[in-house]
């Protein structure tokens, strides 16, 4: 791919990287929608699971034990399953008022901001990974499990370390989102220049 310089001169455009930047990002959006899409299955199982709770206790007075634990546990998971995708397509809740005001003065200040917005999120989610770690690791060597031992039980190592996996991988996301951003700034500045 070329393109005119300043002196009319043609020059050649570094399409390889630019390329090889895009498959990656796309790449990387196909395995995080994939892990979002088991988040999705998650919701609609556990939805199938409440409703069977509700006509079990109402109509057949038979109740399915545990169905509250395990709601409360795969809540935070599916979030946690769903966050990476959201964080790298851009689709996070955010009150965009003020970037929607600054784009109109500068469009590389809105990218600016943006990049940094990610990077402060990466940041936040590789500290919650951390944090979140020793606590999945106790789960691991205890054998921790939430509910009524001899009456139901499930170990809580797969919940935790799904949080750990989500946090990690939302921090990734929001860093490879934060240097599009910057990329973006920089390339606004040198059309601009040119």
């Amino acid at each position: 791919m070329t393109e005119r310089g300043k002196h009319g001169a043609v020059m050649q455009k570094d399409s390889i990287s630019t390329s090889g930047a895009g498959r990656f990002r796309h790449a990387l959006q196909g395995i995080l929608n994939l892990v979002a899409a088991v988040g999705t299955v998650w919701i609609f199982l556990l939805m199938l699971l409440i409703v069977a709770d509700v006509i079990g206790r109402n109509f057949f007075q038979f109740p399915i034990i545990g169905v509250a634990e395990i709601a409360a546990r795969s809540v935070v998971a599916i979030v946690f399953l769903l966050l990476p995708a959201a964080a790298l397509n851009g689709s996070l809740i955010r009150a965009d008022f003020l970037l929607m005001f600054m784009r109109r003065c500068s469009e590389k200040l809105v990218h600016l901001l943006d990049g940094l917005f990610t990077l402060i999120g990466a940041l936040l989610f590789a500290a919650v990974a951390i944090s979140a770690w020793p606590d999945t690791y106790g789960a691991l060597q205890t054998s921790e499990f939430f509910g009524v031992r001899g009456v139901w039980t499930l170990p809580t190592f797969p919940f935790r370390l799904i949080v750990v996996m989500g946090a990690a991988a939302t921090s990734f996301a929001l860093l490879v989102s934060a240097i599009g951003s910057f990329d973006l700034g920089a390339t606004r500045k040198t059309s601009s220049n040119d």
